[in-house]
């Protein structure tokens, strides 16, 4: 049985000012293609290095948990816990 690993990841700019949620099932390759200004909303303030992740082996929970960092809430929660 292959398992379907995504990660949730929060980067955090160098300088801890901007902040970036998102879904992965590549880690590294996600970071490299961030610091790499090949995604759009992270280009310009790169470099980015990796806050906190997690790993779901259920993909529909690793895409709620994603959608929750990003509400007020969320954003909220991360800040304070994470």
């Amino acid at each position: 049985m292959e398992l379907n690993v995504k990660y949730v990841y929060i980067l955090e700019s160098l300088d801890g000012q901007q902040h970036y949620t998102g879904i992965t099932a590549d880690l590294k390759a996600r970071l490299s293609k961030h610091n790499a200004g090949e995604v759009t909303h992270t280009a310009k303030f790169r470099p980015w290095q990796i806050k906190s992740y997690f790993a779901f082996n259920d993909e529909a929970k690793a895409w709620a948990f994603e959608k929750y960092l990003k509400t007020a809430s969320g954003r909220a929660f991360a800040k304070k816990r994470l």
